[in-house]
This record gives structure tokens, sequence and C-alpha cells, in this order.
């Protein structure tokens, strides 16, 4: 810090007195953002977890999707001709991962606004909420628009 700045800084005061208004929080915000990082913790140990499973996976034949519904729907598509016998147990599995993270994030949701249920509003906060959920954005809010549900 070249010495003009710091002079400066000096006929301010300490730097560190002097509340960021970017920074400073309001006790409500510094407990939603320990909610927060929390949930972040929790997302952390549960894809920890997940590898931890799937490098230890030796049956590859008990599943808890059913693998010929997924070799249905993969061929649904007209392009596709074949499909390798692993691939379905390859997209069961990250089926699996997908909706379990999708539920913990929808969970988080309903955490905050104290229920103790999940409902389509909360999985709809968390895809809007969520980058990696951008593509499921639209299928959302056509469903809002529509009232199903």
């Amino acid at each position: 810090m070249d010495q003009q700045n710091h002079n400066m800084l000096q006929s301010i005061g300490d730097a560190k007195s002097v509340p960021n208004p970017v920074t400073a929080q309001t006790p409500y915000q510094a407990t939603y953002q320990d909610l927060y990082h929390q949930k972040q913790q929790q997302l952390r140990t549960i894809w920890a977890n997940q590898y931890r499973e799937i490098e230890q996976t030796t049956d590859f034949k008990n599943h808890n999707l059913p693998l010929a519904r997924i070799k249905k729907i993969m061929k649904a598509d007209e392009d596709v001709q074949m499909i390798a016998a692993e691939v379905p147990v390859v997209f069961a599995r990250a089926c699996e991962m997908f909706i379990l993270e999708l539920t913990h994030r929808g969970w988080t949701h309903a955490e905050k606004n104290k229920r103790r249920s999940l409902q389509k509003k909360n999985i709809a906060a968390a895809i809007n909420q969520t980058d990696i959920f951008d593509f499921l954005v639209d299928i959302v809010s056509t469903i809002e628009e529509g009232g199903e549900g």
C-alpha cells in the first residue's frame, strides 16, 4: 500500500472498525448464511459418501430403478439402435443421484419455510435457485402456469 493510501486510512480511522455496508449483516442474514453453509456441507458429505459407495460397488445386479424401463425409454429414441448392457446400469445410478440431489435441495427449502413435508413448490424453488437445474426451469414454469399438480 502506498503512503498516501495509508495516511488516508489513518485519517478515517481503523478500517476494521468501520462497518462495510456490503458485508454488514442482520441477525436474520447471519442465521440464513449459517444454515446455507450447513446445507452446503451436508451436500458435500452426501456427494463424498456417494463417491465412496460407487468406488466400493461390486454388485451391479441390484438396482433401485427398473433397468428394463430405462432401456425402454432409451430405445424410444428412433436414433438408438443398440444399447450396451452397462449403459442402463450407469444411467440408473445417475438418475438415483439426480433424484437425491434434487430432493435434498427441495428439503432445504421446506425446512427454511419451517415445513416438515416436501411439496412441489419446494422442488420448484430448488430448481429455480440452482444453476445445475437450469434445464428444468422451463418445465417448472410451464407446470406452475398450467396449474397442474
